[in-house]
Protein backbone atom coordinates (compact mmCIF):
# COMPACT_ATOMS: atom_id res chain seq x y z
CA UNK A 1 0.00 0.00 0.00
CA UNK A 2 1.12 3.24 -1.06
CA UNK A 3 2.24 6.12 2.16
CA UNK A 4 -0.40 9.43 1.12
CA UNK A 5 -0.62 12.54 3.08
CA UNK A 6 -3.83 13.73 5.13
CA UNK A 7 -4.57 16.02 2.17
CA UNK A 8 -4.69 12.81 -0.42
CA UNK A 9 -6.89 10.77 1.62
CA UNK A 10 -9.17 13.75 2.24
CA UNK A 11 -9.57 14.42 -1.34
CA UNK A 12 -10.49 10.62 -2.13
CA UNK A 13 -13.86 11.39 -1.05
CA UNK A 14 -15.43 14.94 -1.59
CA UNK A 15 -17.13 16.70 1.51
CA UNK A 16 -20.86 16.80 1.66
CA UNK A 17 -23.34 19.28 3.24
CA UNK A 18 -22.85 20.24 6.58
CA UNK A 19 -19.33 18.89 6.52
CA UNK A 20 -15.73 20.71 6.83
CA UNK A 21 -12.41 19.87 7.18
CA UNK A 22 -9.26 22.69 7.35
CA UNK A 23 -5.94 21.13 6.88
CA UNK A 24 -3.23 23.66 8.12
CA UNK A 25 0.48 24.04 8.35
CA UNK A 26 3.20 24.91 11.82
CA UNK A 27 6.14 26.28 10.37
CA UNK A 28 7.37 26.11 13.61
CA UNK A 29 7.43 22.62 13.14
CA UNK A 30 8.78 22.05 9.67
CA UNK A 31 5.18 22.10 8.38
CA UNK A 32 3.86 19.39 10.61
CA UNK A 33 -0.54 19.20 9.35
CA UNK A 34 -2.47 19.53 11.37
CA UNK A 35 -6.86 18.67 10.58
CA UNK A 36 -9.27 20.35 12.34
CA UNK A 37 -12.74 18.70 10.69
CA UNK A 38 -16.64 17.72 11.12
CA UNK A 39 -17.33 14.85 9.24
CA UNK A 40 -21.51 13.46 8.86
CA UNK A 41 -20.84 10.88 5.74
CA UNK A 42 -17.09 11.46 4.85
CA UNK A 43 -15.33 7.70 5.53
CA UNK A 44 -11.33 7.06 4.29
CA UNK A 45 -10.42 4.59 2.50
CA UNK A 46 -7.62 2.09 4.57
CA UNK A 47 -3.97 4.13 3.90
CA UNK A 48 -0.93 4.66 5.90
CA UNK A 49 1.07 7.86 6.74
CA UNK A 50 4.99 7.68 7.30
CA UNK A 51 3.64 9.91 10.42
CA UNK A 52 2.41 9.67 13.25
CA UNK A 53 -1.89 10.58 13.34
CA UNK A 54 -2.20 11.93 16.71
CA UNK A 55 -5.80 13.54 17.37
CA UNK A 56 -8.55 13.69 20.13
CA UNK A 57 -12.19 13.97 19.18
CA UNK A 58 -14.49 16.68 20.27
CA UNK A 59 -17.87 15.44 19.77
CA UNK A 60 -19.76 12.61 18.21
CA UNK A 61 -17.97 9.28 17.68
CA UNK A 62 -15.40 7.85 15.17
CA UNK A 63 -15.16 4.48 13.89
CA UNK A 64 -11.55 2.69 12.21
CA UNK A 65 -9.76 -0.55 11.98
CA UNK A 66 -6.32 -0.20 13.17
CA UNK A 67 -3.87 -2.91 14.10
CA UNK A 68 -6.27 -6.12 13.13
CA UNK A 69 -9.25 -4.19 15.50
CA UNK A 70 -12.08 -2.31 15.16
CA UNK A 71 -11.97 0.45 17.10
CA UNK A 72 -14.14 3.61 18.46
CA UNK A 73 -13.50 7.13 20.04
CA UNK A 74 -15.42 9.51 21.54
CA UNK A 75 -15.15 13.03 23.61
CA UNK A 76 -12.09 12.60 25.72
CA UNK A 77 -10.66 10.08 23.79
CA UNK A 78 -7.03 10.20 22.20
CA UNK A 79 -6.35 8.94 19.04
CA UNK A 80 -2.93 7.43 18.48
CA UNK A 81 -2.21 5.58 15.02
CA UNK A 82 2.24 4.85 14.86
CA UNK A 83 3.63 5.24 11.45
CA UNK A 84 2.86 2.54 8.68
CA UNK A 85 -0.32 1.84 10.68
CA UNK A 86 -2.94 1.20 8.09
CA UNK A 87 -6.34 2.58 9.10
CA UNK A 88 -9.50 3.71 7.86
CA UNK A 89 -12.17 6.02 9.54
CA UNK A 90 -15.18 6.72 9.28
CA UNK A 91 -18.44 8.43 11.57
CA UNK A 92 -20.60 6.76 13.90
CA UNK A 93 -24.25 7.80 13.44
CA UNK A 94 -24.71 11.44 13.74
CA UNK A 95 -21.01 11.80 12.39
CA UNK A 96 -17.97 13.47 14.87
CA UNK A 97 -15.77 16.74 14.82
CA UNK A 98 -12.30 15.76 15.75
CA UNK A 99 -8.55 17.58 15.89
CA UNK A 100 -6.01 15.81 14.73
CA UNK A 101 -1.94 15.83 13.57
CA UNK A 102 0.51 14.33 11.52
CA UNK A 103 3.69 14.44 13.42
CA UNK A 104 6.97 12.91 12.11
CA UNK A 105 9.64 10.99 13.31
CA UNK A 106 11.57 13.63 13.85
CA UNK A 107 9.49 15.51 16.10
CA UNK A 108 8.64 12.32 18.65
CA UNK A 109 12.35 11.08 18.66
CA UNK A 110 13.56 14.58 19.72
CA UNK A 111 10.99 14.84 22.75
CA UNK A 112 11.56 11.11 23.73
CA UNK A 113 15.16 12.22 23.89
CA UNK A 114 14.46 15.37 25.99
CA UNK A 115 12.14 13.55 28.41
CA UNK A 116 14.46 10.44 28.44
CA UNK A 117 18.09 12.02 28.84
CA UNK A 118 18.83 9.51 25.99
CA UNK A 119 20.52 10.62 23.09
CA UNK A 120 18.85 7.46 20.68
CA UNK A 121 15.69 6.51 22.95
CA UNK A 122 14.64 4.62 19.76
CA UNK A 123 11.05 4.98 18.00
CA UNK A 124 8.27 5.92 20.80
CA UNK A 125 5.89 2.97 20.40
CA UNK A 126 2.10 4.19 21.93
CA UNK A 127 0.52 0.90 23.11
CA UNK A 128 -2.86 1.51 22.72
CA UNK A 129 -4.28 3.47 19.43
CA UNK A 130 -6.75 4.68 21.43
CA UNK A 131 -7.02 5.57 25.38
CA UNK A 132 -9.49 7.32 27.38
CA UNK A 133 -7.44 10.28 29.02
CA UNK A 134 -9.43 13.47 29.24
CA UNK A 135 -7.11 15.29 30.49
CA UNK A 136 -4.66 14.27 27.67
CA UNK A 137 -7.26 15.53 25.39
CA UNK A 138 -7.75 18.88 26.41
CA UNK A 139 -4.32 19.52 26.31
CA UNK A 140 -3.81 18.65 23.04
CA UNK A 141 -6.82 20.06 21.86
CA UNK A 142 -6.28 23.64 23.16
CA UNK A 143 -2.65 23.48 21.52
CA UNK A 144 -3.89 22.33 18.03
CA UNK A 145 -6.74 25.40 18.37
CA UNK A 146 -3.87 28.19 19.19
CA UNK A 147 -1.51 26.43 16.34
CA UNK A 148 -4.96 26.59 13.75
CA UNK A 149 -5.78 30.21 15.50
CA UNK A 150 -2.10 31.85 14.38
CA UNK A 151 -2.28 34.67 17.12
CA UNK A 152 0.45 33.77 19.33
CA UNK A 153 2.92 31.45 17.79
CA UNK A 154 5.45 30.43 20.87
CA UNK A 155 1.64 29.65 22.80
CA UNK A 156 1.37 27.37 20.29
CA UNK A 157 4.31 25.90 19.96
CA UNK A 158 4.79 25.57 23.46
CA UNK A 159 1.23 23.74 23.90
CA UNK A 160 2.48 21.31 21.57
CA UNK A 161 5.39 19.81 22.69
CA UNK A 162 3.83 20.05 26.28
CA UNK A 163 0.68 18.08 24.92
CA UNK A 164 2.97 15.25 23.25
CA UNK A 165 5.20 15.03 26.05
CA UNK A 166 2.50 14.13 28.12
CA UNK A 167 0.99 11.55 25.59
CA UNK A 168 4.08 9.87 25.74
CA UNK A 169 4.79 9.61 29.47
CA UNK A 170 1.34 8.11 29.92
CA UNK A 171 1.22 5.94 27.12
CA UNK A 172 4.08 5.22 25.90
CA UNK A 173 6.10 4.11 28.63
CA UNK A 174 8.24 6.99 28.51
CA UNK A 175 9.79 7.88 31.82
CA UNK A 176 10.59 11.48 32.63
CA UNK A 177 14.37 11.90 33.69
CA UNK A 178 14.02 14.50 36.89
CA UNK A 179 15.09 18.16 35.55
CA UNK A 180 17.89 19.33 38.14
CA UNK A 181 18.69 22.92 38.55
CA UNK A 182 19.55 24.83 35.46
CA UNK A 183 20.15 28.19 36.42
CA UNK A 184 22.46 29.49 34.15
CA UNK A 185 20.70 28.05 30.76
CA UNK A 186 17.52 29.72 32.60
CA UNK A 187 18.92 33.08 33.62
CA UNK A 188 20.31 33.68 30.02
CA UNK A 189 16.93 32.68 28.39
CA UNK A 190 14.93 35.06 30.94
CA UNK A 191 17.71 38.13 29.92
CA UNK A 192 16.78 37.17 25.88
CA UNK A 193 13.14 37.30 26.38
CA UNK A 194 13.64 40.25 28.89
CA UNK A 195 15.31 41.74 25.88
CA UNK A 196 13.48 40.86 23.13
CA UNK A 197 10.02 40.56 24.09
CA UNK A 198 8.64 42.27 21.55
CA UNK A 199 9.68 40.02 18.72
CA UNK A 200 8.03 36.62 17.59
CA UNK A 201 10.40 34.20 19.41
CA UNK A 202 10.11 30.98 19.14
CA UNK A 203 11.57 28.27 21.77
CA UNK A 204 13.83 26.40 19.14
CA UNK A 205 14.99 29.74 18.82
CA UNK A 206 15.68 30.36 22.87
CA UNK A 207 16.93 26.52 23.57
CA UNK A 208 19.58 26.76 20.67
CA UNK A 209 20.78 30.59 22.58
CA UNK A 210 21.16 28.93 25.48
CA UNK A 211 22.12 24.94 24.91
CA UNK A 212 18.97 23.59 26.05
CA UNK A 213 16.30 21.31 23.89
CA UNK A 214 12.97 23.29 23.44
CA UNK A 215 11.19 20.70 25.51
CA UNK A 216 13.81 20.62 28.35
CA UNK A 217 14.05 24.19 28.42
CA UNK A 218 10.12 24.20 29.21
CA UNK A 219 10.89 21.96 32.08
CA UNK A 220 13.77 23.56 33.22
CA UNK A 221 12.52 27.23 32.83
CA UNK A 222 9.19 26.28 34.92
CA UNK A 223 11.24 24.53 37.64
CA UNK A 224 13.62 27.62 38.28
CA UNK A 225 10.66 30.37 37.74
CA UNK A 226 7.85 28.99 38.23
CA UNK A 227 6.42 29.95 34.78
CA UNK A 228 6.49 28.60 31.51
CA UNK A 229 8.73 30.34 28.62
CA UNK A 230 5.53 31.87 26.92
CA UNK A 231 4.05 32.56 30.18
CA UNK A 232 6.92 34.80 31.66
CA UNK A 233 7.38 36.27 28.02
CA UNK A 234 3.59 37.49 28.61
CA UNK A 235 4.33 38.76 31.90
CA UNK A 236 7.45 40.66 30.50
CA UNK A 237 5.13 42.02 27.62
CA UNK A 238 2.46 43.42 30.41
CA UNK A 239 4.94 45.02 32.57
CA UNK A 240 6.63 46.88 29.59
CA UNK A 241 2.69 47.69 28.59
CA UNK A 242 2.17 49.06 32.13
CA UNK A 243 4.86 51.29 31.89
CA UNK A 244 3.71 52.77 28.75
CA UNK A 245 0.29 52.93 29.53
CA UNK A 246 1.26 55.14 32.51
CA UNK A 247 3.07 57.59 29.90
CA UNK A 248 -0.48 57.85 28.47
CA UNK A 249 0.35 55.87 25.04
CA UNK A 250 -2.81 54.80 23.19
CA UNK A 251 -3.64 50.64 23.96
CA UNK A 252 -3.50 50.25 20.24
CA UNK A 253 -0.10 51.54 20.22
CA UNK A 254 1.27 49.98 22.87
CA UNK A 255 0.18 46.92 22.00
CA UNK A 256 2.09 46.92 19.22
CA UNK A 257 4.97 48.01 20.42
CA UNK A 258 5.06 45.18 22.95
CA UNK A 259 4.40 42.20 20.98
CA UNK A 260 1.08 41.55 21.30
CA UNK A 261 -0.54 40.19 17.97
CA UNK A 262 -3.43 43.03 18.88
CA UNK A 263 -5.19 45.52 21.22
CA UNK A 264 -7.69 42.43 22.67
CA UNK A 265 -4.78 39.90 22.54
CA UNK A 266 -2.85 42.88 25.18
CA UNK A 267 -6.36 43.29 27.32
CA UNK A 268 -7.00 39.74 27.98
CA UNK A 269 -3.15 39.99 28.80
CA UNK A 270 -3.37 42.45 31.26
CA UNK A 271 -6.58 42.39 32.74
CA UNK A 272 -5.79 38.93 33.61
CA UNK A 273 -3.11 39.85 36.09
CA UNK A 274 -3.97 43.29 37.47
CA UNK A 275 -7.80 42.89 37.21
CA UNK A 276 -8.12 46.16 34.98
CA UNK A 277 -8.12 46.81 30.96
CA UNK A 278 -5.35 48.49 29.55
CA UNK A 279 -7.72 51.58 28.94
CA UNK A 280 -8.90 51.76 32.62
CA UNK A 281 -5.77 51.84 33.67
CA UNK A 282 -4.46 54.67 31.57
CA UNK A 283 -7.54 56.62 32.25
CA UNK A 284 -6.87 56.31 35.63
CA UNK A 285 -3.05 57.93 35.53
CA UNK A 286 -4.54 60.81 33.38
CA UNK A 287 -6.83 61.76 35.29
Amino acid sequence: MDLITQEQALAETPLQAGERAHLFAARRFDGLEFLAATFRTHAYAPHAHDTYAIGTILSGCEVWHARGRRLHAGPGDLVMNQPLDVHDGAPSEGGYRYRMSYPGLDLMRELAASLTGRESPGTPFFREPVVHDPDGAALFAAAHRLLEEGADALAGEEALLRAYAAMLVRHADLGPRLIGREPGPVDRARVLIEARHDEDLSLAEIGAAVGLPRHHLIRAFRAETGLTPHAFLVDVRVRRARDRLRRGEAPVVVAAATGFSDQSHLTRAFKARLGVTPGAFRAAHLS
